[in-house]
């Protein structure tokens, strides 16, 4: 693992640290999704997207979407390890009053780029984003986290119709593909598979990972960039859960955050 790598690893680990924290505190929240993407949102903060938090309006900046809402708390933790609040902030996640609610606001939170919650929207808002740019004569980038279950959602499907129609190849999507959702396994649930053969026939391209290689991941977003004429799509395979052993694959951990016991044992192991 090169040196690149290796900090991308260092800020990982950390951020699946807050993660539990945070929800511990919060006594609320969304542990399994939030892990599971770690390994992705720590290489688009930290080798591949162009922000600054001292100009978190600066219009050239890339602009990450989390379409996967409910996972706002790998988001928050990228962001704090980034630079765009302090890191104790995050242990006010969900409390009345806090910016950082249970999904993200564009409106309270510095950093991030949409608002979103309802599954669906957020890839939904990419795609106008991408298109603005485009418009604008702009080379900022859109980035944008979808979740495997999301992929039910009639909605994602419009917006993969208008970014293949519009061959917006600024704009690049990652299915958080760890194949668990709120109810149960995805294929048992209502299955959208086959993901990969579905995304191209809406004119993207497909690049399929290892949710958690670090060089795999950095490898397929290079080949995004030198993609041009089409959107591309990113289905990358993880665990829910990843880091947790207790967590891992394990759909109860969807929307439960641990106890103050389940933290610490957790957090033992993340160390």
């Amino acid at each position: 693992m090169d040196n690149n790598m290796q900090q991308i690893a260092v800020r990982a680990k950390e951020m699946r640290r807050q993660i539990i924290r945070m929800l511990a505190s919060a006594k609320s929240g969304h542990p399994g999704g939030s892990l599971s993407a770690a390994d992705i949102v720590a290489t688009l903060y930290f080798s591949e997207m162009k922000v600054d938090p001292a100009q978190k309006d600066w219009p050239e900046r890339d602009r990450f979407v989390l379409s996967k809402g409910h996972a706002a708390p790998v988001l928050y933790a990228a962001l704090a390890e980034k630079g765009f609040f302090p890191k104790e902030d995050l242990l006010s996640l969900r409390h009345l009053g806090s910016y950082l609610q249970g999904h993200p606001d564009m409106l309270l939170t510095p950093g991030v780029d949409m608002s979103t919650g309802s599954l669906g929207h957020g890839i939904s808002a990419s795609v106008g984003m991408a298109l603005a740019g485009r418009l604008d004569k702009k080379d900022f980038r859109v980035y944008t986290l979808l979740g495997d279950g999301e992929c039910e959602e009639g909605l994602v499907w419009e917006a993969a119709m208008a970014a293949g129609y519009y061959k917006l190849d600024n704009l690049v999507g990652i299915v958080d593909h760890n194949g668990l959702q709120i109810d149960g396994p995805i294929v048992e649930v209502m299955s959208p598979e086959p993901l990969d053969q579905k995304w191209q026939s809406f004119g993207w391209h497909v690049i399929k990972i290892d949710g958690h290689d670090y060089a795999a991941i950095l490898g397929a977003l290079a080949e995004a960039r030198v993609t041009k004429g089409k959107p591309t799509m990113i289905i990358a395979k993880t665990i829910k859960g990843k880091g947790v052993s207790f967590m891992e694959n394990q759909v109860g951990w969807h929307g439960n955050a641990p106890n103050q016991e389940q933290a610490a044992q957790a957090l033992a192991e993340l160390e």
